[in-house]
C-alpha cells in the first residue's frame, strides 16, 4: 500500500544517473586535455602552450558532449526519435 511504484523509483534512478553522466562526461574531458597539454608540454619543451590549447580544447568537448546530452535528454521528454536530421526535407528531392 505504502511501496513506491517501480516506474516512479526507476525514474528518479534514472535521473541521478544522467546527472552523474553529465558531470562525468565534463570533467573527464578537461582532465584528459590538461594531461594531454601537459606531457606534450613536458615531451616537446613548449611550455606553457601546448597544455593551454589542450585545456582550452578539452573544456570544449566537454561542453560539446553536455549539450549532445541534453538534447538527447529533450527528444527522450518529447516522445520522439529524431534521427538527427533536422532540416524537415523529405528528401523527395525538390
Amino acid at each position: 500500500m505504502f511501496i513506491p511504484s517501480k516506474d516512479k523509483s526507476s525514474g528518479a534512478l534514472e535521473l541521478l544517473s544522467t546527472a552523474g553522466t553529465i558531470g562525468l562526461q565534463l570533467v573527464t574531458a578537461t582532465f584528459i586535455g590538461l594531461a594531454m597539454g601537459y606531457f606534450l608540454d613536458k615531451w616537446l619543451g613548449t611550455s606553457p602552450w601546448l597544455l593551454i590549447i589542450f585545456l582550452i580544447l578539452g573544456i570544449v568537448a566537454g561542453f560539446r558532449d553536455v549539450f549532445l546530452e541534453a538534447k538527447r535528454i529533450q527528444r527522450k521528454d518529447e516522445g520522439g526519435t529524431d534521427d538527427g536530421d533536422s532540416s524537415g526535407q523529405s528528401g523527395s528531392g525538390n
